[in-house]
C-alpha cells in the first residue's frame, strides 16, 4: 500500500484546496520560515488519526481551521484528504476490496471530527489500524523531524522499542492485544461479579427456604394471639364497662354540692360589697387629710430651703464686695503705670530729635570724602592694569615656554618607563611561552578524569540497581505484613463483631446456660436442636428461669446402641450432666428413626445436622434450625478467631521485623546511591575542570604569542617617539635662552601696588563710617515711630482702666445695697416658721382621726373577705372533683372507644363479635385480666422471638431459583470466552516475540552496515536490556564513531547523534519499509560531508526499497539532490501555496537544449 496524494482545503494555512503529488523516489518541500512547510507534516498525521492538539501545535483542535488573515474571513471546516494504492491488497478485510482508497478527515468547528474512507464514514480505531498494519501512523517513527532524533537520544530504552515493533511490523498487533485484554479483564471482572452473585444468591435460597418454614409457623401463631387477644379484649371491655357506671353516680352526687355551695357564697359576697361601698368615702376623708398635712410639710421644708439660700448669698455678696475691691486696686495701679510710661517715651523723643538735628551735616561730609577717594584709588587701578598687562605677557611667554619643556621632559621619561616595561613584558612573554610544553600534562590529566567519570558513573548505576532492588524487596515486605494486618483486622472485626452478638443482656447477674457450656466443633447444630431454648436459661437460682443443680440418679436408662451419649463432647457446667447423658448422638437419618422407637422416657436423639427425635414422639427436621445453634456455633467461631489472632500476632512481629530490616537496608541503599552519584558527579567536575585547564593552555599558548608580536610592534612606535621627543627639548632650550627679564618694570609694579593697597583701604574705611551714619539715622528714625505708637497704646490703656474704675465703684455701692437688703429677711421668715408649725400640729389630728375610722371598716371588710374566700374556695373545690369526675368520665369513654378501635384494628370486629372470637360460651368464666395478659405477652414474645419473618418466601424461591439457572448458563459462556481470549492472547504474544526477535537482528545487521557507511568507519550494534522478554525489553544504543571509544548514544555530539539516530531509522526501514518517510529538517545539525553521505544513503533507499521519501530541508545539497521540488510560499499574508519543480525533467530539458 502506498501514499499517492496529499489533499489540504481551509488546514491551517492552506485556506484554498492544495494537492501535493507523493511519488517514487525523493521529493523535497523548501521555503523560507515561517511559510507553513511543517503544516503539510502536520496535515499528514492529522489525517492518519492525530488527537492531541498539542502535537498539532494548537490548545484545541479547532485551532487546525484556518482562523483568518487581513484579506480571508475565517473558515468553519477543514479537510484533509490521503489517497492511497491498495494494488497490492494489503489492506484490512473491510478495505481491501478495492484498488485505491481515499481517505479523508473533517473538522467543523466546534462539532469534532469525522473519518471517511473512500466516502464511507468509519471509526477513528479502523483508521488507526489501518495505516499502523503498514508500519506507519501518526505517531510513526517514518514521520521524523530534528526534535524526533533528539527524543530518540534522551528517550529511555523501553520507549525506543518502539522503533523495533515498528520494523516487526506489530504496531497493529499491539493494538489488537490491548484490545484482547482489555476484553479479557473485562469477562474475568464480569466472571468474578457472577460468582459473587452466584454466591450471594446461593445464600439468598437457603435463607428463603428456612423462611417459608417460618411463615407457616408464624400463620399458626396468628391465630393463637388472635383469639387471646380477642379474650383480653371482652375482659377489658366489661371493666371498662363497670367503671363507667361507677363514675357516672360519684358524679351526680358532686353536683349537688356545688349547687349548695354556690348559694352560701353569694350570701356572703353581699356583706362584703355592702362593708366595700362604704369603706372609698372613709379612704377619702384620710387622704384628703394626708394631703393638707403632707403641703404643710411640703411648705416647712421650702421655709427651711430659703433660708439656706438667704445664708449662701449673703456669702456670694462678702465675697463680692472683697473681689471688687481688689479690682479698684489694680486699676489705679494701672492708671499710675500709664502715666508714667508715657512721661519717660516724651522724655526719649526730645533726646532723639535733638541729636537728628546735626546728623544731616555729618553724613554730607562723609559723602564727599569717599567720592575723592575713589577718583584717586580708579586713577592708581589704570595705572596698575596697563604694567600688569606688560609683565603679564612676558611672564606668560616664559610659561609657555616651561610647560612645554615640561611636557616634553614628562613625555620623555613615560617613553622610557614604557620601554623598559616593554622589554620586561617580552621577557617574561618569552619565558610562558617556553612553559607550554606542560600541555600534554594537562591533556593526560583530562584522560584520566575521562576514565574517572565512566567508572563512577558504572558505579553509581550499580548502586541504583541495588536500591531498586532493595526498593522491591522492602515494597514485598510491606505488602507481606500489609497481608497479614489486614487478616488480622479482619479477626480483630470478627471477634468484635461475635462478641457483640453474644453478649446479650447481664451476663454477670443471671448468666446463660449456653455461656458455661463448650461443644466441639462441628456439634453446635446437634446441641441446640437437643435443648433448643432450655440454653437460654440462667445458671443463677435467683432468675425466674433457671437450671437447679440436681445429684445424678444411679439407675438411669442407658441409651440405644449406636447412640453415642452427647455428654462426651460437652464440657463446662455439669448442671446439665444428666440431661446430656440421655441425648444420643447418631450418624444419619435411618439411624435416627431405626433407633427411635427404642427410646426410654426422657431420652433423645439427634444428628450432626440437627435432625431430632424425642421419646414421646416429638420430632425435628435440620431445616429446623434454632438461633441457639447458630450462637453456639458463632462461640465456637469466636474460640476459633482468637487463636487465630494470637498466631497471626506473632506472624505480625516477624513481619514488621522483615520490613524494619528491609527498610534499613533500603536507606543503606539510598545512602550508598546518593553517596555514588556525589562521587559520580565530583569525578565529572573533575573532568570538567581538566577540560577547562586543557582549554585554557591552549587558548593561553595563542594569546601569548600574539601578546608578543603585539609587544614588538609596540616597542618599535616607543623607540620612534623617544627620538622625535628629544629633539623637541633641545628647540625649546634655545628658545628659553632668547629671553630677557626686565628688572625695572617689576619693581616700579610692587611700589604701585602698595600706594594701591593703602587707597583701598583708606576707601574701605570712607565707605564704613558712610554706611554707619546712614544705619545710625534709620534707626533713630524707627526709634521715634515706636515711641509715637507706644505713647499711643499707653494712653489708651490709661483711659480704659479709668472707665474700669467707674465701673467698679458703681457695683461695689449696689451690691452693699443687697447686703442690707439680705440682712433684713432673717426675721421676716422666722414668723412664718412659728405660723406654719402651729398649722401642721391641727392637720396632724385631723389625719389621725380619719385614719382610725378607716381602719375599723377595713377590719370589716377583711372578716367578710375571708368568709367569701372560704367559701369560694370550698366551691372551687366541689367544682374541680366535679370536673375531675366528669374528666374521669369523658376519659373512660374515651378508652371505651379507643378500645372499639383496637378491637377494629387487631381484630376487625365489634364488642358483640368478641366471644364468638375468643371461643367463650359463658363469659362469668372469663380468666381474670393479668393472666390473660400474661398469655398474650408471652405469645407475642414467641412471635417477635421468631424474629422477622417473609410471608412471600416460596414465591420468592421459585424465582430465584430461575435466576441462579440463568446466571448459571452466562457463567458458562463467560468461561468459554475468557479461554478464547487467553488463547488468543497468548497466541499474539508469541506471534509478537517471534517477530521482535528476528526483527531485531535484521535491524542490528542493517544498523551496523548504515553506522559505518554514514560515519565512513567506526563501530556501532544494539542491544536489547532490562527484561528477558523481548516484548518487555528495551533497546540500548552503542556506538563507537572513528577514534572514539565504544559508548552510549547520549554521551556523542549533536551530529553524531543525529547520525546514529539517522542510521537507526533507516535500519528500521529497511526491514519493514513503511509507504512514506517524511525527513523534516533532519539534516539541520549535519555538516556538508554527512548531509552528502546522508543524501547519498536516502536516494539509494528510495531506489531500492518502496518507500517514498518527503524532505523538508533547508540546505542547498539536500535541495540539488532531489527528484522534485515543492516550494511552499506565502505571497499573501497568512496564505500558504504550493509550487513545484520536477528537477529530473528539468535536467532532460536542459541537456536537449
Amino acid at each position: 500500500m502506498q501514499f499517492s496524494k496529499l489533499r489540504l482545503t481551509g488546514f491551517k494555512s492552506f485556506v484554498d484546496q492544495t494537492e501535493l503529488d507523493i511519488l517514487p523516489g525523493v521529493t523535497g518541500v523548501v521555503g523560507p520560515n515561517g511559510c507553513g512547510k511543517s503544516n503539510l507534516v502536520e496535515a499528514l498525521k492529522w489525517v492518519m488519526g492525530e488527537t492531541s492538539a498539542k502535537q498539532m501545535r494548537g490548545g484545541d483542535m479547532d485551532d487546525v481551521i484556518f482562523s483568518g488573515s487581513r484579506n480571508r474571513p475565517a473558515r468553519n471546516i477543514a479537510e484533509v484528504g490521503l489517497g492511497l494504492d491498495n494494488s497490492n491488497r494489503k489492506a484490512p478485510a473491510q478495505f481491501n476490496q478495492m484498488d485505491e482508497l481515499d481517505v479523508t478527515r473533517k473538522i467543523e468547528r466546534e462539532k469534532g471530527s469525522t473519518y471517511r474512507v473512500n466516502s464511507k464514514e468509519v471509526r477513528a480505531k479502523d483508521v488507526h489500524l489501518l495505516f499502523a498494519d503498514s508500519a506507519t501512523g501518526a505517531r510513526s517513527t517514518a514521520l521524523v523531524s530534528q526534535g524526533q532524533i533528539g527524543e530518540i537520544v534522551s528517550a529511555k530504552p523501553a520507549q525506543r522499542r518502539k522503533l523495533l515493533e515498528e520494523a516487526a511490523g506489530i504496531s497493529g498487533l499491539h493494538t489488537r492485544r490491548h484490545e484482547a485484554e482489555l476484553r479479557l479483564r473485562g469477562a474475568e471482572t464480569n466472571l468474578e461479579r457472577l460468582d459473587d452473585v452466584m454466591i450471594t444468591l446461593d445464600g439468598q435460597m437457603l435463607t428463603l427456604r428456612k423462611q417459608a418454614r417460618q411463615a407457616k409457623r408464624y400463620r399458626n401463631l396468628n391465630d393463637h394471639i388472635r383469639k387471646a387477644e380477642a379474650t383480653l379484649l371482652l375482659i377489658q371491655w366489661n371493666t371498662l364497662n363497670s367503671e363507667i357506671h361507677k363514675s357516672q353516680e360519684a358524679l351526680k352526687f358532686k353536683e349537688e354540692t356545688v349547687t349548695e355551695l354556690t348559694r352560701k357564697t353569694s350570701s356572703a359576697t353581699i356583706i362584703q360589697n355592702k362593708a366595700a361601698d362604704h369603706l372609698p368615702q372613709l379612704r377619702n376623708t384620710e387622704v384628703q387629710a394626708a394631703a393638707i398635712l403632707q403641703r404643710l410639710n411640703s411648705a416647712r421644708e421650702n421655709l427651711e430651703e430659703e433660708k439656706n439660700r438667704l445664708i449662701q448669698q449673703k456669702e456670694e455678696c462678702e465675697n463680692r464686695l472683697k473681689q471688687i475691691s481688689q479690682d479698684i486696686e489694680r486699676e489705679r495701679n494701672l492708671t499710675s503705670d500709664a502715666e508714667a510710661a508715657i512721661r519717660n517715651l516724651e522724655e526719649e523723643k526730645l533726646r532723639i530729635t535733638d541729636l537728628e538735628t546735626n546728623q544731616g551735616q555729618n553724613i554730607m561730609e562723609a559723602g564727599d570724602a569717599l567720592e575723592e577717594i575713589r577718583e584717586e584709588y580708579a586713577n592708581l587701578e589704570s595705572q596698575l592694569g596697563t604694567l600688569t598687562q606688560e609683565s603679564a605677557n612676558e611672564q606668560a611667554k616664559r610659561n609657555d615656554l616651561a610647560q612645554r619643556k615640561k611636557e616634553a621632559e614628562t613625555r620623555f621619561s613615560r617613553l622610557q618607563t614604557e620601554e623598559q616595561q616593554g622589554l620586561a613584558e617580552l621577557e617574561k612573554l618569552g619565558q610562558d611561552l617556553l612553559d607550554k610544553v606542560e600541555i600534554d600534562k594537562y591533556e593526560s590529566a583530562f584522560s584520566f578524569a575521562q576514565q574517572s567519570q565512566d567508572k563512577m558513573r558504572n558505579y553509581a548505576d550499580e548502586m541504583e540497581e541495588s536500591r531498586i532492588l532493595a526498593n522491591q524487596n522492602l515494597t514485598t515486605a510491606r505488602n507481606e505484613s500489609q497481608i497479614v494486618q489486614n487478616e488480622t483486622n479482619k479477626l480483630q472485626a470478627e471477634i468484635k463483631a461475635l462478641t457483640e452478638i453474644l453478649e446479650t443482656g447481664d451476663p454477670d447477674q443471671w448468666p446463660p446456660l449456653i455461656d458455661t457450656l463448650n461443644v466441639e466443633p462441628g456439634l453446635e447444630t446437634a446441641l441446640g436442636a437437643a435443648l433448643g431454648e432450655d440454653l437460654s436459661a440462667a445458671t443463677n437460682n435467683s432468675s425466674p428461669v433457671h437450671w437447679r443443680s440436681i445429684k445424678p440418679e444411679d439407675n438411669m436408662p442407658k441409651l440405644p446402641s449406636k447412640a453415642r451419649p452427647l455428654s462426651n463432647y460437652v464440657s463446662g457446667s455439669q448442671i446439665v450432666i444428666s440431661r446430656l447423658s440421655q441425648i444420643g448422638i447418631v450418624d444419619d437419618i435411618a439411624t435416627g428413626w431405626d433407633l427411635f422407637p427404642k427410646l426410654k422416657q426422657g431420652q433423645r436423639l439427634v444428628t450432626l445436622n440437627g435432625d431430632f427425635w424425642r421419646w414421646d414422639g416429638y420430632t425435628s427436621s435440620a431445616e429446623a434450625s434454632t438461633t441457639v445453634a447458630i450462637k453456639l456455633q458463632q462461640r465456637n467461631r469466636l474460640i476459633k478467631a482468637e487463636e487465630n489472632l494470637k498466631n497471626l500476632q506473632e506472624k505480625i512481629q516477624l513481619s514488621q521485623t522483615l520490613v524494619e530490616e528491609a527498610d534499613k537496608k533500603f536507606e543503606v541503599a539510598i545512602k550508598n546511591e546518593k553517596k555514588a552519584r556525589a562521587e559520580a558527579r565530583n569525578a565529572e567536575n573533575v573532568r570538567d575542570r581538566a577540560q577547562r585547564e586543557m582549554t585554557q593552555i591552549n587558548n593561553s599558548f595563542s594569546e601569548t604569542d600574539a601578546k608578543i608580536i603585539s609587544r614588538k610592534e609596540a616597542m618599535a612606535r616607543i623607540t620612534a617617539d623617544i627620538q622625535e621627543v628629544t629633539s623637541i627639548i633641545s628647540d625649546l632650550n634655545v628658545s628659553e635662552l632668547s629671553l630677557s627679564k626686565n628688572e625695572e618694570t617689576e619693581i616700579k609694579l610692587s611700589e604701585l601696588k602698595i600706594i594701591c593697597g593703602d587707597k583701598r583701604e583708606a576707601l574701605v574705611a570712607g565707605q564704613t563710617r558712610f554706611d554707619t551714619l546712614n544705619a545710625q539715622q534709620r534707626e533713630r528714625q524707627d526709634r521715634l515711630k515706636a515711641i509715637t505708637s507706644q505713647i499711643t497704646n499707653w494712653s489708651i490703656r490709661k483711659n480704659e482702666a479709668k472707665a474700669q474704675l467707674e465701673e467698679r465703684t458703681q457695683r461695689k455701692f449696689s451690691i452693699e445695697e443687697q447686703r442690707q437688703q439680705l440682712n433684713q429677711k432673717p426675721k421676716i421668715l422666722e414668723a412664718n416658721q412659728r405660723n406654719l408649725d402651729e398649722s401642721i400640729d391641727d392637720a396632724e389630728v385631723k389625719r389621725r382621726a380619719a385614719a382610725d375610722q378607716l381602719a375599723q371598716a377595713e377590719t370589716k371588710l377583711r372578716s367578710a373577705e375571708k368568709d367569701v374566700r372560704e367559701l369560694e374556695s370550698k366551691l372551687g373545690q366541689a367544682r374541680e372533683e366535679r370536673i375531675r369526675f366528669e374528666a374521669n368520665l369523658d376519659q373512660l369513654r374515651v378508652n371505651s372507644r379507643s378500645l372499639e378501635e383496637r378491637m377494629t384494628e387487631r381484630l376487625d370486629c365489634n364488642p358483640s363479635d368478641l366471644p364468638e372470637i375468643a371461643a367463650i360460651q359463658d363469659q362469668t368464666e372469663l380468666p381474670n385480666l393479668e393472666s390473660a395478659e400474661k398469655r398474650v405477652q408471652r405469645l407475642l414474645r414467641e412471635r417477635e422471638n421468631m424474629g422477622p419473618v417473609n410471608l412471600l418466601a416460596e414465591s420468592e424461591a421459585s424465582e430465584l431459583e430461575e435466576q441462579i439457572e440463568t446466571l448459571q448458563s452466562e457463567r458458562e459462556d463467560l468461561i468459554t470466552a475468557i479461554s478464547k481470549l487467553r488463547r488468543s492472547i497468548s497466541e499474539l504474544n508469541r506471534e509478537g516475540r517471534q517477530r521482535l526477535l528476528k526483527s531485531f537482528e535484521e535491524v542490528n545487521k542493517h544498523f551496523k552496515k548504515l553506522f559505518v557507511r554514514l560515519f565512513g568507519g567506526g563501530r556501532a550494534h544494539l542491544e536489547l536490556i532490562e527484561s528477558d522478554d523481548p516484548l518487555e525489553a528495551g533497546l540500548e544504543i552503542m556506538a563507537s564513531p572513528p577514534g572514539k571509544r565504544l559508548q552510549v548514544l547520549s554521551l556523542l555530539s549533536g551530529g553524531e547523534q543525529a547520525l546514529t539516530a539517522l542510521s537507526l531509522l533507516f535500519s528500521v526501514f529497511m526491514c519493514n519499509p513503511a509507504p512514506i518517510c517524511v525527513l523534516d529538517e533532519v539534516d539541520a545539525p549535519l555538516d556538508d560531508a554527512n548531509v552528502d553521505r546522508f543524501c547519498t544513503l536516502v536516494d539509494e533507499m528510495a531506489n531500492s526499497l518502496s518507500t517514498r521519501f518527503l524532505v523538508i530541508t533547508h540546505h542547498r545539497m539536500t535541495m540539488a539532490r532531489m527528484d522534485r521540488l515543492f516550494g511552499v510560499t506565502m505571497g499573501e499574508q497568512g496564505v500558504s501555496q504550493l509550487v513545484s519543480v520536477d528537477l529530473g525533467k528539468a535536467i532532460e530539458l536542459r541537456e536537449l537544449a
